[in-house]
């Protein structure tokens, strides 16, 4: 059947099954079983168990797209958004209330947006995975598209047997992390984003956000693990005293949850310092990075390779952190902390207007960043889709 674009009208860019070990129980094998409340990786009090695994859909649909759901309430079982781009419709859903089944079998072209990070999230999207493509094998969809939150390792192997080059019915994967498996053919770069599973907002630039002088030169809100580059980010900023200098909130033992206190006062970390500290964690690409230029803070990133299959610096150039360093990020990249009070100290001598120039560059350039993915994004699927139905 050919596709038209009219037809192409009806593709759906996320559905996920983001759903607790019960509700998921529950869907496939008929127990009924309520869902409980759980304190996963932040979740706020109370909130239902898939509030954690929504991020990468939010950040696809808010951020880049610069969609809008309804109902507004967070907590809702189920929410939508509909957006035209040009003559395409795209529709979005997400919530604990969208499981495999959920979707009409109408829709001819699906995109899901899943959570691949670690074993128990591979589950709940394997299960989407299974369905989608029992609908492309029974004819009752056409095309499918997967957006990956990758495993920080880079280890998805998981997912090879449904791609479509491998038998399956994943035609296009954009995945998150600097995957050795991108070819810009079937497999893309997707980026990290912000943490909107902590609630992290779209942020809107304002004439003080531009033009007033901030308080600190630097910022570091984080965890401080033992035996890390982090602990040596402490060590380097309290010998020359620009721990002084510098919003520095740090801890001990990651904290899953985030408050409403602790929400804003990483959000005025950010706004009130000229320069973000961004070390590598389990893997170099972090929230914190985008975070930073939400609000026209310069991330100052610690470019070194982190364990895993994520990829050899010898062999690809621009690794880590390929797809921001293609777009010609204005960040100011780092091989080690010790280069550091170089960088704070020349950062004194700036003057104001020199830095309202750079805080315009470093917000023109995320705004560009997140209009230039979305046209890739939609130009790869309707070229892939179109393409696979001319006859």
């Amino acid at each position: 059947m050919r596709l038209t674009r009219k037809r192409l009208c009806s593709i759906l860019i996320a559905l996920y099954c983001l759903f607790s070990i019960y509700a998921a129980y529950h869907v496939f094998f008929g127990r009924s079983r309520r869902t409980q409340d759980a304190s996963l990786r932040g979740l706020r009090k109370g909130a239902a168990p898939a509030r954690e695994r929504r991020g990468r859909g939010l950040y696809l649909w808010e951020h880049i797209f610069e969609g809008l759901l309804e109902p507004t309430d967070v907590t809702a079982q189920r929410r939508e958004g509909n957006l035209v781009v040009g003559r395409t419709h795209y529709s979005f859903i997400t919530g604990p209330a969208v499981v495999p089944g959920y979707f009409s079998v109408d829709e001819n072209n699906v995109v899901l947006i899943l959570n691949g990070r670690e074993k128990a999230k591979v589950f709940y999207a394997t299960q989407w995975l299974l369905y989608a493509q029992n609908l492309v094998q029974t004819q009752k969809l056409q095309h499918l598209a997967v957006v990956l939150l990758g495993n920080e390792h880079c280890n998805n192997e998981w997912i090879n047997q449904f791609l479509k080059r491998n038998g399956g019915s994943v035609e296009l994967l954009f995945i998150i992390y600097d995957s050795p498996w991108i070819n810009n053919m079937d497999v893309f770069q997707w980026p990290l984003g912000v943490a909107t599973y902590r609630n992290f907002p779209v942020v809107e630039a304002n004439w003080s956000m531009l033009h007033n002088e901030r308080p600190y030169l630097c910022n570091f809100v984080g965890t401080i693990y033992e035996n890390s580059s982090r602990q040596a980010l402490m060590n380097i900023l309290k010998q020359d005293g620009n721990d002084k200098l510098c919003w520095v909130s740090a801890r001990e033992q990651w904290q899953p949850q985030e408050t409403n206190e602790s929400l804003k006062n990483y959000q005025d970390a950010l706004r009130q310092s000229d320069l973000t500290l961004c070390p590598a964690g389990v893997n170099t690409e972090c929230y914190r990075i985008y975070e930073a230029c939400s609000y026209g803070s310069v991330p100052v990133v610690e470019d070194v390779m982190t364990a895993g299959s994520c990829g050899n610096s010898s062999v690809y150039h621009n690794a880590p952190l390929q797809l921001l360093k293609s777009m010609n990020a204005p960040f100011i990249f780092i091989k080690n902390w010790k280069e550091l009070p170089a960088i704070l100290e020349k950062e004194k001598t700036i003057i104001l207007q020199e830095k309202i120039q750079r805080r315009k560059r470093l917000l023109h350039w995320y705004q560009n960043f997140k209009a230039e993915l979305k046209m890739r994004f939609i130009n790869i699927v309707e070229s892939s889709f179109l393409k696979n139905n001319k006859g």
